[in-house]
């Protein structure tokens, strides 16, 4: 859907972003990209419904038809998506949300990278029938942690009992991950009131001892790491005993035998990070543990509680209401990015892909994107949302909104100008962080585009939809002859080339975010997908001339419409041209 996709840049209508924004029953939508994104999405977030007795669900009955349906619940949209309210007084209360979220968990796991994380937010309604459903889809062995979001600290006061104040994030991750692998970077603050000294350089560095501090180690199972290192007064060190100085072992206060935490060989190599210091009467070697060691902020290790203030729901609807502008609320209840963001940096990779599959109000898309600008990553995001339909009487509806997606693709459009901005005035592009742009100016418009090489703040919209083609293309059994004499295009006639391009790129595997260029080939339209790996054309009138121009390219993979051929002549020499010209090209004919 080009109208509603948005550049790289920010520009309206674009097509160069490698962001996804797809609207569709989520279930239909993972099967359709399962062969696609096969482990290839380093971290799922995913803030399903609750099942609060009040919540709608996907009810993926497939046996029965349309029609049925439709008397039955009411519930449709145009599409037939099915739509259901399910009230705590139905009798299968919990099996109807179960049998909702467990297929697209299963499809979760292998669109998930062997080191991909799915975090998973929920309320005590469900959180113990998603922990064993979670143990069954990725191993209890894979659970990494459940954790308690003080998300409310004034508390639900219409509970019946107790006011919650929290929730859940229940996180998962595809396989046994090592220590350490889901930890995220110290914030500024932190690093300066953990790193507080600062070398002749101005690196803030901090000073740990060198002896072990764990009594399970010593001189009795590590005898390699007990050895004497001698001090100076003025707290340099040596390894070799020399005039004045201190021979230091790692001993403890009590008198037991440790051990150093490096090797001997180590601590000659890294002699110059030693330090000697009087502590307490008793000389004690210190390293010097720089911040920036390793090129990157340092990490810490996630608590299982999370109170920050950033993490707040009322965060998350602040953050909603100015990007809208609006008193009132577009969407109630949206996640905190702040919450998000740290979801985001627990998978350790600036350039993974995210995907959220109950997208609601994209709080995921605009997370990814500010982090992005905050750390110079690279991630991108697919983001999923059945069209459900806004209440007449809300606000959203009254403010031009009709259904879901359609707040979530204006957020993303709102953010991502918004950090635009953000980054022009902080001076990241222009010179003059004071001056005011227009954004139709081509000194803004230039300098979005500089930004857009470092930050896409796009996405590439796209809508699910029954098949292209025609039913007889798929049971030509089934088809009465009588039909057979009038069908001349095995093609929908309201279907769209770029509608046939995507149907070819999922069937293909390639990505539906790749690069598309469109360009003249002997007069007809051909789209130039991931730089020559797939040539398309589904013009009509397709020439000799324009199958050898095409086939000279020497594409992966070359599509043409069967109906394009201009005569039977090019269809019949099709595959010798191709033999002649470019014989490995996989071709293809709709």
């Amino acid at each position: 859907v080009k109208a509603d996709s948005v550049g790289k840049d920010g520009t309206p209508g674009g097509w160069d972003s490698e962001n996804l924004y797809i609207e569709g029953d989520n279930l239909d939508v993972l099967k359709l990209l399962r062969e696609t994104y096969l482990g290839k999405v380093k971290m799922i977030y995913i803030d399903p419904p609750y099942n609060t007795g009040n919540d709608f669900v996907y009810e993926d009955d497939f046996a029965e038809d349309t029609d049925s349906y439709m008397a039955r619940s009411g519930q449709y949209d145009e599409q037939g998506n099915q739509l259901v309210q399910n009230t705590d007084s139905n009798g299968r209360f919990h099996t109807d949300w179960l049998n909702m979220i467990y297929p697209r968990l299963r499809i979760a796991k292998d669109l998930l990278v062997e080191n991909g994380i799915i975090f998973i937010s929920i309320d005590e309604n469900e959180i113990v029938n998603l922990r064993k459903i979670c143990n069954d889809v990725f191993g209890e062995d894979q659970f990494i942690a459940q954790i308690t979001l003080l998300c409310n600290p004034k508390g639900r006061s219409q509970d019946k009992y107790i006011a919650t104040c929290h929730e859940y994030v229940l996180i998962y991750s595809k396989n046994m991950l090592p220590n350490g692998s889901v930890s995220i970077p110290k914030s500024l603050d932190e690093i300066k009131d953990d790193y507080p000294l600062f070398d002749n350089n101005g690196q803030p560095y901090r000073e740990l001892e060198l002896r072990n501090t764990h009594r399970d180690f010593g001189k009795f199972n590590r005898p390699k790491l007990w050895y004497p290192i001698y001090a100076f007064p003025d707290g340099s060190v040596s390894l070799e005993p020399m005039a004045n100085c201190t021979e230091v072992y790692p001993i403890w206060d009590d008198g037991f035998e440790g051990c150093w935490t490096w090797g001997k060989e180590k601590a000659n190599k890294e002699i110059h990070l030693l330090i000697g210091k009087l502590t307490s009467g008793k000389m004690k070697i210190y390293r010097k543990a720089y911040a920036y060691d390793s090129g990157e902020a340092p990490l810490k290790q996630v608590k299982s509680i999370w109170n920050e203030n950033a993490f707040f729901t009322e965060r998350g609807q602040a953050v909603l209401n100015g990007l809208f502008g609006a008193k009132s609320k577009i969407f109630q209840a949206p996640k905190s990015i702040a919450m998000i963001q740290q979801c985001i940096q627990m998978s350790q990779d600036k350039n993974a892909l995210i995907l959220d599959f109950f997208s609601g109000s994209a709080t995921t898309a605009h997370a990814v994107m500010q982090l992005n600008a905050e750390d110079g990553g690279h991630r991108k995001f697919i983001m999923v949302q059945l069209p459900e339909a806004c209440d007449e009487k809300s606000e959203a509806y009254k403010a031009g909104y009709k259904n879901i997606c359609e707040i979530g693709k204006e957020r993303i459009r709102r953010a991502g100008r918004k950090i635009c901005d953000e980054l022009l005035e902080a001076g990241e592009v222009l010179k003059n962080p004071g001056k005011a742009y227009h954004m139709d100016s081509p000194e803004y418009k230039n300098a979005c585009k500089k930004i857009a090489d470092q930050l896409d703040i796009g996405f590439r919209c796209l809508r699910l939809d029954s098949s292209n083609m025609q039913d007889v293309y798929y049971t030509p059994d089934a088809t009465p002859q009588d039909l057979l004499s009038v069908t001349t295009d095995n093609i929908k006639p309201d279907r769209t080339p770029e509608d046939l391009l995507f149907q070819v790129m999922l069937e293909l595997g390639i990505l539906p975010s790749s690069p598309i260029a469109e360009t003249s080939i002997d007069g007809k339209r051909v789209f130039d997908v991931a730089d020559g790996f797939l040539l398309a054309c589904f013009d009509a009138g397709v020439t000799t001339e324009t199958v050898t121009a095409i086939a000279k390219r020497q594409p992966y993979y070359a599509v043409f419409r069967d109906s394009s051929m201009a005569d039977d002549s090019v269809a019949t020499n099709f595959d010798q041209i191709f033999e002649t010209y470019s014989p490995s090209t996989v071709r293809k004919v709709l």
